[in-house]
């Protein structure tokens, strides 16, 4: 599936808000050393968990918009990992620790 315009602005902000780039081929969309996020959509958003599963440090799933963040947030109950919105402010707090 073609990557939508919404997942890419998405990416591109919260990786220009944590200092680093956004990677657009395998793998997270987002690995700094302060977080690893991967950012979805309300369609894929249930399939980020098995994306982050791995990773050490905070993780967090970010939505492209606030249907993907209610889903994010349905999807992450119960875990370690924290959700964002799409500027990349925490709604739920990853509880990984670094």
């Amino acid at each position: 599936m073609p990557e939508s315009k919404s997942h890419k602005t998405t990416s591109n902000r919260i990786a220009k808000k944590y200092n680093t780039d956004y990677n657009n081929g395998n793998g997270v969309d987002v690995k700094s050393p302060r977080a690893t996020i991967e950012v979805e959509t309300s369609d894929t958003v249930k399939d980020a968990p098995g994306q982050l599963r791995g990773h050490k440090g905070p993780c967090y799933i970010a939505g492209t918009n606030a249907e993907a963040v209610q889903k994010a947030l349905e999807v992450a109950r119960g875990t370690t990992i924290g959700i964002m919105d799409n500027q990349g402010n925490i709604v739920k707090r990853s509880t990984r620790k670094k």
